[in-house]
């Protein structure tokens, strides 16, 4: 925390206590700081165990309430790299700067807690902790593979379930592949990498390596589910947007006792065949106001992959270029899209 401030005519200055903490503040070769720079037209430098910030009044304020901001997330042992920096900008500007609650931090031992970058991951975080069965849906970027996938690594990590399950569709996305060689594992694990790459980011690979061996992680196609009980255990069902209507209740009637759910993916990005209703949109219609069921809608404002995906989602969602659910079910999420469910939370 600072201990003191003074204020020149055009440099205030931030005194803090851990010199150390300023460093990681700064970034590699400063990069957090130029981003800051970049963002108020500020110039800083950070001499010691100090931060000058020189600029107009208004904007010095503002990036040293940015700057408070992060050295406060880093005492609490958050990471705080680039993207965590961009999206506190963004959210400064949107008026929402400020810490996530400690219960929806995602704590890992031996390692740095994964920390919520938008309003909206923040409530997706604390659905998965007190609801059965999570729905995350929205546009690529938005995080909700990866934190479903974090959430449920560390569930395991802690001792509170004793397995990780993720499966989603063995669905091409628009071109064919042709034959896989390999044994099953090499045939699947193509459509399973980006589980496999959120799992060796929050355990290592060798962890992952060692409760795949040991049977505390399966990652699988989503008909692997059929004629099983899930208990006691986290499932991530990725990508269900193409899933069809049969394959979504068959996986979703497999939970079992002390298990927890959480389904992602973008109900207008399908990959089913032109006129095969996705089982996504159709669960989102029909499971609406069940109680231990939660769904959490997420938007281009949520992206938080390179600056670039946002503006991209935004400019495909304007032109209607991407591709809508088909049949009944299209209403059903559109009906739940529209009335904009658990928005009021994020105000």
């Amino acid at each position: 925390m600072p201990i003191a401030g003074c204020v020149s005519k055009q440099t205030d200055i931030l005194e803090f206590t851990d010199v150390e903490l300023v460093r990681k503040l700064c970034g590699p070769n400063h990069a957090n700081l130029a981003l800051i720079e970049a963002a108020f037209d500020v110039y800083i430098e950070a001499p010691g165990s100090a931060v000058h910030i020189n600029g107009d009044t208004p904007r010095r304020a503002r990036a040293g309430e940015l700057v408070k901001e992060i050295y406060q997330r880093l005492e609490r042992g958050w990471p705080c790299g680039p993207s965590d920096i961009r999206a506190l900008i963004r959210a400064m500007g949107q008026g929402k700067v400020k810490a996530a609650s400690a219960e929806a931090i995602i704590p890992f031992p031996r390692r740095s807690p994964i920390v919520p970058k938008t309003t909206r991951q923040e409530i997706f975080i604390n659905a998965m902790r007190d609801e059965t069965i999570t729905f995350g849906v929205g546009p690529a970027g938005t995080g909700k593979t990866f934190l479903a996938t974090a959430y449920g690594a560390s569930l395991l990590a802690r001792g509170e379930v004793n397995k990780f399950i993720a499966c989603r569709p063995a669905v091409e996305a628009g071109e064919r592949l042709g034959f896989l060689p390999g044994d099953l594992n090499e045939k699947v694990d193509p459509y399973m990498q980006p589980i496999w790459d959120a799992l060796h980011m929050v355990l290592g690979r060798d962890e992952v390596d060692r409760r795949r061996a040991a049977g505390d992680i399966e990652v699988a196609p989503l008909a692997f589910m059929r004629g099983r009980t899930l208990s006691d255990a986290f499932v991530v069902i990725d990508e269900a947007q193409n899933a069809t209507v049969p394959q979504m209740k068959m996986v979703l009637t497999r939970l079992g006792e002390r298990a927890k759910y959480a389904v992602t993916g973008d109900p207008t990005q399908t990959d089913l065949p032109h006129g095969q209703p996705s089982g996504l949109a159709h669960a989102l219609g029909i499971l609406e106001g069940i109680k231990g069921i939660r769904q959490i809608h997420f938007e281009a404002a949520d992206v938080v992959r390179h600056p670039l995906v946002g503006k991209i989602v935004d400019a495909y969602e304007k032109t209607g270029a991407t591709r809508a659910v088909t049949g009944a079910e299209s209403a059903g999420v559109a009906k739940t899209l529209a009335r904009g469910t658990d928005m009021a939370d994020d105000t």
